[in-house]
């Protein structure tokens, strides 16, 4: 069941509890005509909070136990610079210019917890940016950054936002970073990342990106 259909349903047990009770006050039964009533506006207020957010679910991908992301293909410009072209796993692919000794991808993850899990709301994510770093420490500090956003402007209707600030007021959301994957670049390695339960997973998937590894270990 999508999350659009669970605040939709929300929504209408609270408009008929809010029927319901002012009914029972129209017949002079003022405690549970009261506490219907209330109990119906606080689901309606609830459900359309969460319309609200809703179009931001759609920046977002649903992941069941451990689902590919994006892949990762590498091609050396010059002595610590590449490019990386970036699949998501909607099949799209964009080429960036990443300056170090090891890519970084990271994400947000929304998992579902409580009544979200009882119902089987499936989790979802959205890559948010891919990064260069560099080995050494002090290169890092001063050298060129490169750090290219993935997801777009800032919504301020951003679900996973509205969760790490006002956590406590939706019970059903758990926001987590995604445990950012990282691992060397080198001259034609081929990456793929995973999500699992845990975050992101990165692998290495050919003999270039395999003898990186081994080294960078």
């Amino acid at each position: 069941m999508s999350a659009e259909w669970v605040f939709a349903i929300v929504g209408i047990i609270g408009l008929l509890l809010f029927v319901f009770g002012l009914r029972r006050l129209r017949h002079i039964r003022l405690f549970t005509g009261s506490l219907q009533t209330m109990l119906g506006l606080v689901l309606m207020a609830s459900a359309a909070a969460a319309f609200l957010v809703a179009p931001s679910l759609y920046t977002y991908h649903r992941f069941t136990h451990e689902t590919p992301v994006a892949e990762l293909n590498f091609k050396q410009s010059a002595p610590q610079q590449f490019r990386a072209l970036l699949t998501p796993a909607d099949g799209s692919s964009r080429v960036f210019e990443l300056h170090g000794d090891e890519w970084q991808l990271d994400a947000r993850v929304l998992k579902w917890r409580g009544l979200g899990t009882l119902i089987g709301l499936d989790g979802i994510y959205r890559l948010e940016r891919l990064s260069g770093r560099f080995h050494d420490i002090q290169r890092e500090r001063n050298g060129p950054r490169s750090v290219h956003p993935l997801a777009g402007a800032e919504d301020r209707w951003d679900i996973w936002t509205l969760a790490q600030r006002y956590g406590r007021w939706l019970p059903l959301v758990d926001a987590v970073y995604g445990n950012a994957a990282y691992l060397p670049m080198a001259d034609g390695a081929y990456f793929e990342v995973s999500l699992g339960t845990q975050g992101l997973i990165s692998r290495s998937k050919n003999a270039a990106a395999d003898r990186a590894v081994r080294d960078w270990r």
